[in-house]
């Protein structure tokens, strides 16, 4: 049985949390409010599932989570784009080893495919 997203999300927030890192969960998207209007969380389209900083030297990282199946939409890879050109630490996370590979080695791109 394939362990889902939010599963897989759950466990890397508590290994990166510790392994000297602090890391937030994203939440993206529309919802409706009650009197029908809708709220956009405004945070730019692609952003990744989850993001923080190592404590050892202040560095930003970024994780799309995908469970063994999942792929990055093409938001997601926009986003990729834009992290790499700036040399940014992040990657798709399918497990709790790959998320702390990403950080402890400050991969940038990691498992996105062109």
């Amino acid at each position: 049985m394939t362990k889902s997203e939010a599963a897989i999300q759950n466990d890397i927030r508590v290994a990166v949390s510790m392994n000297d890192c602090t890391v937030f969960r994203t939440n993206v998207g529309k919802v409706r409010t009650d009197t029908g209007r809708y709220f956009d969380t405004g945070l730019p389209q692609g952003h990744p599932d989850l993001y923080g900083f190592k404590h050892s030297n202040g560095k930003v990282f970024y994780l799309e989570i995908k469970n063994k199946t999942g792929r990055a939409r093409e938001d997601q890879k926009q986003f990729h784009y834009m992290l790499t050109n700036h040399g940014i630490i992040h990657g798709i996370a399918r497990s709790t080893e790959d998320a702390l590979k990403i950080i402890d080695e400050e991969l940038v791109g990691y498992g996105f495919s062109d």
